[in-house]
Order: C-alpha cells, then structure tokens, then sequence
C-alpha cells in the first residue's frame, strides 16, 4: 500500500467516524428515556422535578441538538468521552478496563478456531467426496445452524451442571473461567472457517502447479503445507480481520451468558440503564478498532502475496 493510498484510506476513517458518531449521538437523543430519571434512579433517589430540570440544565441535555453534539465531540477529540451516568466513572476509564478481557477472549477464541478449522478444512479438501469430507462437513453445517447463546447454554448445562468441572459464571479472566466462552465463540467461527479453508485449498489443488510438482514427484506433504496452504492465506487473513472486529463488538450475548467482564456486557448494562455517554463512547470506540483491524489486513496482504506489491 502506497503512502498515497493509506492516507486516503485514513482520511475514510475519519470521514466514517465523523458520521458513525453523528448517528450514535442522534440515535441516542431521540431514544425514549430521561437519562437524568435514571441516573437518580441508580443512586436511589427520587428528587424533585425541579431538582431535575436544574440537573439537565447543568448537563446541558436542554440545549439544541447540534450544539450538544458539537461539545460532545469535540471533548472527544480531546479524549474525554464523558461520564458513565450509571456508574459514575469517567466513560474512557470503564472501556479501557473492559477492552482487555474482551481482547484476550477474542484472541483465544480465534486461536481455537484456527487450530479446529485449518486441519479440518485441508483435510476435506485432500478427501473430497469421502467419508471424512462428509464429516467434517456435516459439523460446518451443524455450527453454522446452532445460535452461541444456545451453545453456551449447553456447555453450562454439561460442563458447569453435570460434570462440574468448570465454573458457571465468568466473572475473572483466568484461563480456566475463558474456556467456555472461548470454545462457544470458537465453535460457530470453526464451521464457517473451515468450509473457507476447504474451498480455497481444493481451488488451489486444481492449479497447473500442483500437477507439476506432483509430476516431478515431490511429496504430497510438501505439496499442502509449502504451496498450497500459503497460497490459500489471503482470503483467510481476511475473513480474520473482519471476525476480530466482529468479536471486539459482537460478543455480548456470549459475555452476558457467563456474566464475563467485557466490552459486551458493559455495553449491555449501558443500554438497560440509558446510559448514552457510555453506550456513545462504546459505539465510537468499536468502529474506530474494526477499521483499524480493517487497515492492517489490507497493509498485511503487501506482505502475504507479493504479486499485491507488484500490482502497486
């Protein structure tokens, strides 16, 4: 990627985060609720109605739209996303303690994927249209037709319940209280990578090369790890970005279910409670990761497949 090319693919970011926080901050003010009802309703107290107009006043909810949004992004863009009304800490602090765990739960979660679907699909590829190839692809249909929150429900029920080998609630990130969540988000992912790798292995099998090397007798082995599998990275390595964004931002239900402290519980809690400066910064901080992971898989690909430095 050119110099060129990445500073116009920064300057979309901008452009994308600008609107995404337009959005957010219009969605989240037309949003029937009174945040600040609610935010006394938290601490327990029920002021009067005159305390309340006093405490807009102070927040600045009863200015026009445009100007609430032009203060709230530009102490933004001077990193203060404001303060958590539910639980009165500032909205930056609470994401920050919370991006961690949800990283190390994603980070996991694709490890175990990849080490399930990189096998699996190169051995559907190899055995095509036998017993094995129909296995494996009995489990990718089975994974993608089973929702997470009904696979979390399962390993809780076997593994928490019946063996009581593992704990119910996730409220630690230790190793042994990330294994089920890893191996729910893990397992839906497995199928769908699974089938992507099956089918780029099996196009490359069909190149003129792979004839020719087999022609020449090189082993088999040789042929799959050295050639094959390198060649089939790309659309893998981007499906990868696209899931770590989707896992920065979508594990919430998954999080909920094992009550795990991360991004998506927090900004499950936020919603349920009204709490539009933490639900603004979350939204904000999410689409700002995702393009991020976005940029460094295109930059990847320079690195990966030479013929893209080639082309530029």
């Amino acid at each position: 990627m050119s110099t060129k090319q990445l500073g116009k693919r920064l300057l979309q970011i901008v452009i994308v985060l600008i609107g995404i926080s337009f959005l957010t901050f219009l969605l989240t003010y037309l949003a029937p609720g009174d945040p600040v009802r609610t935010m006394y309703a938290a601490t327990g107290i029920v002021p009067s109605e005159a305390v309340m107009d006093q405490t807009r006043e102070e927040m600045g909810l009863n200015r026009p739209f445009l100007v609430q949004y032009a203060d709230w992004l530009t102490h933004c863009l001077q990193r203060d996303f404001g303060t958590s009304y539910s639980l009165k800490k500032p909205v930056l602090d609470l994401l920050g303690s919370r991006l961690w765990p949800t990283l190390k739960l994603s980070l996991s979660s694709l490890a175990l994927m990849l080490a399930v679907s990189i096998p699996l699909g190169m051995l559907s590829a190899v055995y095509k249209n036998t017993w094995i190839d129909y296995l494996v692809r009995g489990f990718t249909f089975l994974g993608v037709s089973i929702p997470n929150f009904w696979v979390g429900l399962l390993l809780i029920s076997f593994f928490c319940v019946k063996l009581q080998l593992l704990p119910v609630v996730s409220a630690t990130t230790t190793f042994k209280n990330m294994i089920l969540p890893a191996v729910t988000l893990a397992f839906a992912m497995s199928a769908k990578y699974t089938r992507q790798v099956r089918t780029a292995v099996l196009e490359e099998l069909n190149q003129d090369y792979v004839t020719g090397a087999r022609a020449r007798g090189v082993k088999e082995w040789k042929i799959l790890w050295l050639n094959v599998f390198p060649n089939s990275l790309l659309p893998l390595i981007t499906m990868l970005g696209l899931s770590m964004g989707s896992l920065l931002g979508g594990t919430a239900v998954v999080e909920v279910i094992f009550s795990y402290p991360g991004l998506g519980n927090l900004a499950v809690s936020a919603i349920t409670s009204y709490d539009y400066p933490l639900i603004q910064g979350y939204v904000l901080w999410i689409a700002l990761i995702y393009m991020v992971i976005n940029l460094l898989v295109d930059i990847s690909y320079n690195f990966v497949d030479p013929r893209m430095r080639e082309s530029r």
